[in-house]
């Protein structure tokens, strides 16, 4: 059993399991990574389970005592705070970073309430003659400004160069963090840099965010594997945040998504950004373009978009679902109340709209919906949103509609097969 579900929970959690052992993850959060947004933790979540690691979510650990039918001593029945009571062999505790900073607090050095030693932006402590750097100290949130404690081995190197530059005399002084990481588990690769949308939101930062699955190169080039990509930005356009998952290009993603963060780009940067291509690296919309030309289009006001969480407000007295997929995709499963116009028929089929109505329109990924939504607008239509991310999105962010199960009072579910 490991418990908790961060980066060194999820990859010892791996290396168990291919040592072939059975394992278990108890998580405090509803969900794995909790620095990842939940619909983009979802994809790894499903590697966990795919690989058939058990997930205990949304719970905690109350009590480890020795099995009392365990003869030899080694066992241990692991309590969680729902009631369940697991059988373990091994409990492994990864449910987070402590700064280890006695000597800090003896030295009489200012520490915050989670015992992290505060220090200026060239890492000297409260005391003038002494530095402090690595998982024991508190570093400055880039984006948000505030204070954090980020134990990140890149970030604890920058550190000690810093202070070396410091104490002969170059004055160097170390940026704000943007918490840039990435892990494997399975295959799947998750990466994040900046903030998420639930923390900004959390923290009351306004902000939009937008979601699409590109191909990690040139969907013709063989090869090619999906990706899921999510950036978040403030009204004016500044980048705030970025995730990504996938099995490969992730990383190419997010780095330079880290750059543009640093270098405080807008999205309008993102889309103008000129990245290496050939058919075997990427496409020549790279994922990074695309997100900022969708970005832009949010802005500009050219797309509107609607979430998962907008089921539960969608009156269907007032509201259009329109599902813009081909006849075929429809069949094989669909929200409940949709009406199903192919996006390549929906000029000639326009009658079968209400007039007037809030239109909803999706799509398996969120590009056929915004061709669907243009023509709308300039056809008269003018309250229609394109699902955010499509399909691919709505399930990550609902996964029990892809059980066709109805939840709540709202009348949206997944009816057939997903």
């Amino acid at each position: 059993m490991v418990v908790g579900a961060g980066f060194i929970g999820l990859e010892v959690a791996e290396a168990l399991r291919h040592r072939g052992l059975d394992v278990a993850i108890v998580e405090l959060a509803s969900q794995v990574l909790p620095v990842l947004d939940p619909e983009m933790a979802h994809h790894v979540e499903a590697a966990l389970l795919g690989a058939g690691i058990r997930l205990h979510l949304a719970t905690s650990v109350t009590g480890i005592r020795q099995s009392p039918g365990d003869g030899d001593g080694d066992g241990v029945d692991v309590e969680l705070a729902e009631g369940t009571v697991l059988a373990s062999d091994l409990v492994l505790m990864a449910v987070g970073v402590k700064p280890e900073t006695t000597l800090a607090v003896a030295a009489g050095l200012v520490v915050n309430a989670r015992g992290s030693v505060v220090v200026d932006e060239r890492l000297r402590t409260s005391a003038s003659d002494v530095f402090a750097v690595g998982d024991a100290i508190e570093v400055v949130d880039a984006v948000t400004g505030g204070r954090a404690s980020v134990p990140l081995a890149g970030l604890a190197n920058r550190q000690g160069r810093a202070v070396a530059n410091e104490l002969f005399g170059r004055g160097a002084q170390l940026s704000p963090t943007l918490g840039t990481a990435i892990v494997r588990v399975f295959g799947t690769v998750a990466a994040t840099t900046g903030r998420s949308e639930k923390a900004l939101r959390a923290a009351g930062i306004a902000c939009h965010a937008v979601h699409l699955h590109p191909a990690q190169h040139a969907g013709y080039y063989p090869g090619a594997h999906p990706m899921d990509l999510k950036i978040v930005f403030g009204p004016d356009g500044r980048l705030l945040g970025a995730q990504a998952t996938g099995s490969e290009g992730v990383d190419k993603r997010i780095d330079v998504l880290a750059t543009a963060l640093r270098a405080s780009m807008s999205v309008d940067h993102l889309a103008e950004l000129e990245l290496a291509y050939a058919p075997p690296f990427g496409a020549a919309k790279d994922p990074v373009n695309m997100a900022g030309f969708i970005a832009q289009n949010v802005l500009t006001g050219n797309l509107t978009l609607w979430r998962a969480v907008d089921l539960d407000e969608m009156s269907f007295a007032t509201s259009f679902l329109l599902d813009v997929r081909s006849a075929e995709e429809f069949a094989t499963g669909h929200l409940l109340g949709a009406a199903n116009i192919p996006h390549t028929e929906l000029r000639g089929r326009l009658d079968e709209v209400p007039p007037g109505a809030a239109v909803r329109v999706y799509c398996a990924s969120g590009f056929r919906s915004y061709l669907a939504l243009r023509v709308l607008r300039q056809s008269g239509w003018d309250d229609v949103a394109s699902l955010s991310g499509g399909l691919e999105t709505l399930l990550a962010e609902r996964p029990a509609l892809a059980l066709s199960l109805t939840l709540g009072d709202h009348r949206s579910e997944l009816s057939g097969a997903s």
